[in-house]
């Protein structure tokens, strides 16, 4: 099942502000938020929905990638993508901010959004690679395997970063809720804020015993080799994002993605034209004149092409369907083979002769409406 269009989600024009985006979003999180809707699996599934779009359309970078490449750009394509591979609690970790003290406490709602304190839930950074493809592999779609170094959660502790990992404590600064809030007096009156625990960085729980082989930060750093799958027809510069195969989360939490980009290695003989294909065919004299069988390079191997008799310098030979494919399309586009004439610079006296007499015969003169510029070349080698 194909995805929704992000805008079209949000109900926004493509060409709408980051502002208007986040009201939105903040419209439709509400609309759907689970607190309003017990039980209800719709409404929860268009709730992630919602914050999925909104964690591209929020992103410059993420925004311009989709409306260039849509949904592969962003990640559909390798795997990636928000609402599936994160839970509520991801959600909430992320955009809670949008509602300005967290999800827990807009507009009354009750049980599902204040069971979930304010904890920070760590994050992941994400780490970048480039991946250079040849012709073939962006015309079929390839898998690749590569090794990155990265942070993976340290397995004596399972990433906990505490001893047996069970030694915790609730922090007592905050009382196990990861964050602290203050009342200021101001000459607008008293002002609530809150703010990430100092003590606990927000996490709610100290621990009283760090594991020794990873200093209690739940980290290694080790190499993994992860399985990239890389759609038919990308383009050089495209990045595409693996969800979760990032660095991993400091003692525990969401891990970061993993975004790659895509390089192109140059073809020894076909140059490419977005999903077009060319091919420069150079045929000599005679062959342009005679015709000739030839063999052009594609990208799936040879094919036999047949030029025919007068071919003139500068045409283009249209090879349907030999191109490149459209990323997640059914459109595949054409090998252009655009025909050079090879004109001699040096020839022998009895060549000269035979030319010399062609130049004389009827069909060698020059005709209104004939590729003059061919003729010409061939007259001036011998005036």
């Amino acid at each position: 099942m194909s995805k929704r269009d992000y805008y079209e989600i949000l109900e926004v024009s493509k060409n709408a502000s980051a502002e208007e985006i986040k009201k939105a979003y903040r419209k439709k999180a509400i609309q759907f938020h689970p607190d309003k809707n017990p039980g209800d699996k719709a409404a929860e599934e268009k709730f992630k929905e919602a914050a999925e779009a909104y964690e591209v359309l929020s992103n410059a970078e993420k925004r311009k990638r989709y409306d260039q490449f849509g949904h592969a750009g962003v990640g559909g394509a390798a795997g990636g993508g928000f609402s599936g591979g994160m839970s509520m609690d991801d959600i909430f970790s992320h955009f809670g901010d949008i509602f300005g003290g967290g999800f827990g406490g807009f507009g009354g709602f009750g049980g599902f959004g204040s069971s979930r304190s304010s904890q920070r839930v760590n994050k992941g950074s994400n780490l970048r690679v480039k991946v250079k493809l040849t012709l073939q592999e962006i015309a079929n779609g390839v898998e690749k395997k590569i090794k990155v170094k990265k942070y993976v959660s340290c397995q004596h502790c399972n990433g906990t970063g505490a001893t047996n990992g069970s030694s915790y404590s609730d922090c007592g600064t905050c009382r196990g809720t990861g964050h602290v809030t203050r009342i200021q007096n101001t000459i607008l009156g008293q002002m609530q804020t809150t703010s990430p625990c100092p003590t606990c960085s927000g996490e709610g729980r100290i621990i009283t015993q760090k594991c020794a082989h990873c200093n209690g930060e739940g980290l290694l750093r080790n190499d993994e080799v992860v399985t990239i799958k890389i759609p038919a027809g990308v383009e050089e510069g495209m990045q595409l994002s693996v969800s979760g195969k990032g660095n991993a989360a400091r003692r525990g939490g969401i891990n970061g993605d993993l975004l790659v980009l895509i390089e192109e290695e140059k073809h020894p003989e076909l140059i490419r034209d977005g999903h077009d294909l060319i091919y420069n065919l150079t045929l000599t004299v005679p062959e342009a004149i005679l015709g000739t069988p030839c063999e052009i390079p594609t990208v799936e191997g040879k094919v036999k092409v047949k030029i025919e008799p007068g071919t003139q310098p500068g045409k283009i030979l249209r090879l349907k369907g030999k191109g490149l494919p459209e990323v997640n399309g059914y459109y595949r586009g054409d090998l252009l083979v655009r025909i050079n004439v090879y004109i001699p610079a040096d020839i022998s006296r009895d060549e000269a002769k035979v030319i010399e007499k062609l130049r004389e015969s009827d069909s060698f003169q020059v005709k209104a409406g004939s590729d003059q510029g061919f003729f010409s070349r061939m007259k001036n080698m011998f005036e």
